[in-house]
């Protein structure tokens, strides 16, 4: 079923693209495998998949301690601790939820005691639901300004969630919003930041995501079927 549902999703992933006149190959399917097992991620690897994306630290160090005969190329999409940057540091590829300075310099002491440089999205916050974090509308030009010249660590892109809601649309307000803060830092062509990613949408929304720009979309239920209950 993994395999069957990676092919359907690449299929409308390139539908959407293409009715809204974009290259298909601008948009990145990440693989949220979050509380799904290494054989789960291994089965989506051979059907394709390269990009897998955990919200817990712990879980990720150990799928990617099982899994380190495969090129995977992980990304960590959750909240991350300032506590459990050292946990992937050594690895990751892609860090999403950068919503503060002090996360950021941890990331960077981090990166610089692994002797490399991670990638890493800065997360807006685009809804009023206390539950969600990230960085404040207005605050994000401002924080690119004061991570820009940290060593280890590059600013990619932006990262966003929509409202929890059973209807897509009600995301498009959010993706809008998070998409034009990407082109004003991309326009102002910022030294040292490279404005590549915007990380948009998930099963129950990535349709308006791209409709609205996403580069990457990170869908999980949608590929691996329903998720069980997780505690770190």
């Amino acid at each position: 079923m993994i395999a069957e549902n990676l092919e359907k999703l690449r299929a409308e992933i390139a539908e959407r693209a293409r009715k809204v006149g974009r290259d298909p190959s601008s948009v990145q399917l990440l693989a949220v495998s979050k509380t799904f097992d290494a054989s789960r991620v291994s089965e989506a690897f051979q059907a394709g998949a390269v990009d897998f994306g955990e919200n817990f630290a712990q879980e990720l160090r150990d799928k990617h301690a099982r899994l380190a005969e495969l090129p995977i190329r992980w990304h960590f999409i959750g909240h991350l601790q300032t506590n459990k940057v050292r946990v992937i540091a050594p690895f990751v590829s892609l860090i999403h939820s950068v919503d503060s300075l002090r996360l950021g310099e941890e990331i960077s002491r981090r990166a610089e005691q692994s002797d490399r440089t991670i990638d890493i999205l800065l997360e807006v916050h685009t809804t009023d639901e206390a539950t969600k974090f990230g960085v404040q509308p207005g605050d994000v030009v401002p924080l690119v300004g004061e991570l820009r010249g940290y060593p280890g660590i590059r600013i990619v892109g932006l990262m966003t969630m929509g409202p929890f809601s059973g209807d897509p649309e009600a995301s498009r307000s959010s993706f809008r919003l998070t998409a034009e803060l990407f082109r004003q830092i991309a326009l102002a062509k910022i030294p040292g930041v490279e404005m590549r990613h915007l990380s948009m949408g998930m099963s129950h929304d990535f349709t308006v995501a791209i409709e609205e720009g996403a580069t990457i979309v990170r869908i999980g239920t949608a590929i691996f079927g329903k998720r069980t209950k997780h505690q770190e």
